[in-house]
Parts: structure tokens; sequence; C-alpha cells
């Protein structure tokens, strides 16, 4: 019995190999549980449940015999653990394969499962990532510190890529300061398009199930158009490189109001699906370099989010689950504003972000990390609520992935495991990097008073209620100084303002605003 998961649509898994089509069954299974785990978007469900239709059907056109629990079967029993005991105790498979699954929850249900029904499981590795789980415990072992950089500069040695004569091209590791252009006034240009993909009559048929099993749950249907098939993620990926690659370096840090895609690949959700693989996306990345089609640091900057970040963060979940979710280093304990689910108030900057996520189950890395990030970690928001939203309402979210960068990276919650700072900024930087500033009721230049930008207050208020962890930081001792100035007045206005803010978080004057 070969167990395929939502998120290892990929035929060349290592759960196949050794296989017999003849004499081995692949089961797969659709469970509300997982819809319900957090309240998922409704664009995500249809995802997962429309890309597993798709591979069940690919597999059997290929001679597999595929066992598939849908999620309106009669007498379902809601949990892929319940669907999984019922199939072993029917079945009694001689054994059970799976590949490594990406998140813990789900392995160590799977052990539990197999070891109530006295069934062998082989557990094989998941080799869609570069760096197996065991060499990043080898990377990790003896260091101080984890830094993504010196992991990075390792699997660029490790596999030859952007390097000639052992050293990285053009002589840089990265070129981080050259892509963090703005738009300026006038803001983008001629912005290109991204492929999309109309629904076929295999998603409608999951798009109905889920407006008819969800129908409470967050987002919009309407503008589905995410690959769920190999095919079409092989010409998303085609379309990055050729049309939006050579742009994506400059601007992937800017934001712009009403335009989601920008220069962005869209290809994470196909990544972790397993419809794309990362050695192809990377080869695909330095292959339009080498012909010239792109700008090095454009593609740089791109290989480093695949090459470095995505499996770094790999490697750190799997070292420090169970329980990195319940770490809270800053102890937050707000909770997550209720307007987080609709997207309803009148700052901008967070206006247009919720809107495009309940639209589209999308926002891009940085209206994730110094948008919605930002001002949840500013007001002091329980990151694991945070880490719950995120894992609920972006398409491309499985767990492996998310938290760590949610917990971590955003949130600072592990004390530095991730990050070797808190990412924390004013308004300033909302307004440099962005034209939400020109149409917001709010001055991100004013910490106090009607019309101080809820980012500034909120920033100094941190600085001051987090003074000891800064100081004790090298890397913010720019911002310390920066607190020294303030006199007590000043402080006590701000402290005061940033309690009407909590108290009112969405800016609407409706006071408080739980999530629901």
């Amino acid at each position: 019995m070969l167990l395929v998961f939502g998120d290892q649509l990929n035929a060349d898994a290592s759960v196949f190999d050794g296989a017999d089509r003849d004499r081995d069954v692949i089961w797969m299974a659709e469970a509300s549980s997982e819809a319900t785990v957090v309240w998922s978007h409704r664009q995500r469900i249809v995802l997962f449940l429309a890309a597993m239709r798709h591979f069940r059907d690919r597999l059997r056109a290929d001679g597999w015999t595929v066992d598939y629990t849908a999620l309106d079967e009669v007498d379902h029993p809601g949990t892929l653990g319940g669907v999984l005991a019922a199939f072993l105790e029917e079945r009694r498979p001689e054994e059970v394969w799976c590949t490594h699954p990406g998140e813990h929850r789900i392995l160590r249900g799977v052990e539990q499962v197999c070891r109530r029904a006295g069934v062998p499981l082989t557990i094989c590795e998941d080799r869609r990532y570069f760096c197996s789980l065991e060499a990043f415990r080898k990377h990790a072992a003896g260091r101080k510190e984890l830094r993504m950089e010196y992991f990075y500069r390792e699997m660029r040695r490790r596999y030859g890529i952007l390097m000639e004569d052992g050293k990285p091209v053009g002589g840089e590791w990265n070129y981080d300061e050259e892509n963090r252009g703005s738009f300026g006034r006038k803001g983008p240009e001629d912005v290109p398009m991204p492929v999309m993909f109309p629904p076929d009559a295999v998603t409608h048929e999951v798009m109905e199930l889920v407006a008819s099993r969800f129908p409470d749950h967050p987002g919009s249907l309407e503008t589905f158009g995410w690959p769920v098939t190999r095919e079409d993620a092989l010409r998303a990926l085609e379309g990055f490189v050729s049309g939006r690659l050579g742009g994506f370096g400059r601007w992937q840090d800017a934001m712009w109001p009403g335009e989601p895609w920008l220069w962005h690949s869209l290809l994470s959700s196909s990544l972790n699906l397993g419809l794309l693989v990362a050695g192809e996306v990377v080869e695909a990345a330095e292959k339009a370099w080498r012909e010239g089609r792109a700008p090095l640091a454009a593609v740089e900057g791109f290989i480093r989010q695949i090459l470095g970040w995505r499996e770094y963060v790999r490697g750190i979940y799997w070292m420090h689950m169970p329980g990195y979710e319940e770490r809270n280093a800053l102890g937050a304990t707000e909770p997550l504003p209720g307007f987080y689910w609709t997207g309803e108030t009148p700052y901008a900057c967070l206006s247009d972000a919720l809107g495009q996520t309940l639209k589209y189950g999308y926002a891009h890395h940085i209206q994730r990390l110094m948008v919605t990030g930002l001002y949840a970690l500013l007001v002091g928001v329980n990151p694991r609520r945070l880490h719950e939203w995120y894992l609920a309402v972006y398409v491309d979210a499985v767990e492996w992935v998310e938290m760590p960068n949610t917990i971590g990276m955003s949130q600072y919650a592990d004390g530095g495991l991730m990050a070797s700072k808190p990412y924390i900024a004013s308004g300033k930087y909302i307004q440099r990097m962005s034209g939400y500033c020109q149409r917001c009721p709010k001055n991100p230049a004013l910490s106090t008073g009607v019309e101080a930008c809820p980012f500034t207050t909120l920033y100094w208020d941190f600085m001051m209620r987090h003074e000891t962890v800064l100081r004790a930081n090298p890397r913010a001792a720019m911002q310390v100084r920066q607190l020294e100035r303030l006199d007590e007045p000043t402080r006590a206005a701000i402290r005061a303002a940033a309690e009407g803010v909590r108290r009112d978080p969405a800016g609407t004057g409706a006071g408080g605003d739980a999530s629901p």
C-alpha cells in the first residue's frame, strides 16, 4: 500500500521506487478535518482537492490501482486517520510505504494508525528537496547559531549553482542590495500578467463541493486560477521565467495598491504540492541567466528564496518539532484582530493586503512580512494565532514552510533561532516601499495624534516594551539609539496612543476587535 498525501503529487516521488503496478495499491484520501484544522480559505481547499483528483486520474491512466476516498462519500469518517484505519482493517496490506510527510501531525498520525493496525510502515526520504533532513542536522551540529546565509552558500557550493571555478558568479554571494527597489510616486509600469488557468470540469466539480460544504469559510472562489496539474505548473514556470523573472529582483520587495502579482513567480503553491520540484525551478532560472534572458541579481535573488530560505525553514521545522508552534519569546498575548478575516479597515496597506488575500488566497512575501506580519508583531498578537491565520488563508501554506516563517522570521517568537533580530519598522518603511500611504488617512511620520500612523505608534511602543531585548542585540543598536532620544512625556504619549490602537486595531472606531 502506497500512501500519497495531498502535498506529494509527484509521479517521481520516492514512494514509487520499486513499486509494482500489478500488486500494489495507491491510497489517497480527502478529509474535511484537513480543511478545518484551521479555518481554511476556500481557494486553498479547492487547490488541494482539485490537484489531488487530477493526480489520481493521471495515476490511473498510467496503470496504477488507486483507492481514492472523496470528501463527499457516504460514511466518510471525516479524518485522514479514520479513512486510513478503515482501509487497513478491510484490506490488510502486507506493508505500508509513504514518502516522508511534510507535516509533523500527519507523520505521527500515520505512525500511530499503522502501529495500532499491526502493519509495518516504511517511510522513504522526500527527494524533492536539495537538502535531506539528515544533511541539515549535520549542517546544524556544533553551531552556536544557525543563519540562512551560511546554509545557502553551502548549498550553492554543493550543487554548483551560480558557481564558476569554486566561486560565486559575479564575485558576490548575494545581490540583496540591488533587489530593494521601490516604484516611486508614479507606481509600476507595464506590469506583466501571469499565466492563469481557468477551472476545468474536475476543478469546477470541486469548487461546487467546497462552496456547499464550507460556505462560512473565508475567501472568494470567483478568481480561482491556480495550476492544479503538472502540465499547468510547467506552463506557469515557463511564463515566469520568460515574462517576469527579469524584473523580479529589482521589484521583489515593492508593493503597490491593486497590484497583487507584480513580478512575483506565483510558483510556491505548485512547489508545495509537488507539481514542481525545487531542482527544475532553480535550473530554469539559472539557465535564463546563462542565456542572457535575466540579470544576475534577479536570478540570484529568486534562487536564494528556493535553495536558501525554502530548504532552510524545512530543516528548522523538523529540528524543532513538536513544540515550535508554542514558542513565544516576546510574551505576546493579544488576540488576532478580527479584521484580518474581513479586510475592513481604513489603513490602506492592511486593507489592500488583506483584501487581495481574501480574494485570491495570495499576498507576496513583503506584504506578509512587513504589512500583516509586522502589524501583528507590533500589536503583540499571540504568535500561534497569527501562524494559524497564515496557514488558513494562503493557498501555498503548508505547515513546514509557513510555521518557521511566521513564528521565527515574522514574529521573532523563537528568540532569534530563525532571524538575527526582530523585523520591525515604522510606517515610514511602508511609505518608502509602496504607494499605500498616498491613499491612507494616516501620516507615517506621526506617532501620536489623530493622524498618527498605527505602525509608527506601535513601532515606538514595541521598542519601549522590548528595550532590554533590543539592547542585547548588536543588530538593533541603531534603533535603540533612536529610542534614547525620546523624553518621558513623549514616551507616555506614545504608550497611551498604542493602547488606543490595541483597543481598536482596525481603526474603525468600533472598539474591541477579536477573531471569530
